[in-house]
């Protein structure tokens, strides 16, 4: 890993901590494997730190440059699939 996580100054340590847990998250998805209501349960935590959409885009698209995840790939083949474990191109 030779990137650095989206964060805010802003945000106390904990959010930052459960920033970070919903990226190692997304993480996971891509390289091994994450249980979707694990997946789902650091999202809505990541919710409560990040509300809006735009700063969610933001923050989403920024985590994709730095680490070459798409976060939004990820939520959206997890809430359409739940079921599933990884990221596929199915």
């Amino acid at each position: 890993m030779d990137y650095q996580y989206p964060i805010d100054v802003d945000w106390t340590q904990d959010e930052m901590v459960q920033v970070i847990t919903f990226f190692n998250a997304i993480e996971s998805y891509y390289e091994a494997s994450v249980d979707s209501t694990t997946l789902m349960a650091r999202y809505k935590e990541f919710k409560k730190i990040v509300p809006g959409k735009a700063d969610e885009r933001n923050i989403f698209n920024a985590f994709k440059e730095q680490s070459g995840y798409d976060s939004y790939r990820v939520m959206k083949q997890a809430k359409e699939n739940p079921e599933k474990t990884t990221l596929s191109d199915n």
